[in-house]
């Protein structure tokens, strides 16, 4: 499915729109039914370093002209339901349902992140879809992944959150994450994971991380290929073990 780009209506056929909404989105999770693929390392590893993150996988629609209110009506008929995700920036709101590849590389990182974390001693608490808003800047989305680094977990906003470009066309999650103040934002995208460091209002792309200095991204991208989750963490938990004993 490729992305979908609508314009603002009436109030009368906004109503219409989110009850339409409640079928297509909330009953199942999903805008469609997705296809199950078998994938042998191999094949994961190559799609991995070849995905171009065109328009396929994620259900993705964009709505334009919309109203902070009508991003608040939206969230409010979602509920507790995890899916479809909103990101909203100055009247363009975004709808997604990730696809399985999708969730699970998001999974995967955040494994091999939790993985470092826990061979350096670093406290973390991880967040998922936080669902991050700021009614002044117009704005709001929910993470694929967000972080908070120390003992204490009580903090007004992740330190760091985790985007995954699995399909491309939608809102510029760099941009809400500009206005809400996110110090720093991983993004995953054709096989790499960019670093972006908040710098005053702008962000700025990093070699390193600056809320989890010395972690290397490019090694961690390695292991994103195994056949399971676990063997991915075991693999990079001794490859991280080995570099500790050897210094």
């Amino acid at each position: 499915m490729g992305v979908l780009f609508l314009s603002s209506e009436p109030d009368l056929m906004f109503a219409w729109r989110v009850r339409a909404t409640r079928h297509s989105f909330f009953r199942t999770g999903h805008l469609a039914e997705p296809r199950v693929r078998v994938y042998t390392r191999r094949m994961f590893a190559d799609e991995l370093r070849n995905h171009d993150d065109t328009p396929l996988g994620d259900k993705l629609v964009v709505l334009q002209g919309l109203k902070w209110s009508d991003y608040q009506r939206m969230l409010e008929v979602r509920g507790d339901n995890t899916v479809p995700r909103f990101a909203y920036l100055e009247g363009a709101l975004e709808i997604m349902t990730p696809s399985p590849a999708h969730v699970s590389l998001t999974s995967r990182i955040g494994h091999l992140l939790a993985a470092w974390c826990l061979e350096r001693g670093v406290d973390f608490s991880a967040f998922g879809a936080w669902t991050l808003e700021d009614k002044a800047s117009s704005c709001g989305l929910e993470p694929d992944e967000c972080y908070v680094f120390g003992a204490d977990p009580a903090a007004p906003k992740p330190h760091l959150s985790l985007d995954v470009i699995w399909t491309s066309g939608g809102i510029r999650k760099l941009d809400i994450y500009q206005k809400l103040g996110v110090r720093e934002v991983w993004s995953w995208r054709k096989g790499r994971l960019f670093i972006h460091v908040l710098n005053g209002e702008r962000y700025l792309e990093a070699a390193a991380s600056s809320v989890l200095p010395g972690i290397d991204l490019v090694e961690l991208c390695r292991y994103l290929d195994r056949a399971t989750t676990s063997e991915a963490s075991r693999e990079y938990r001794a490859a991280l073990n080995r570099a500790k004993d050897s210094r």
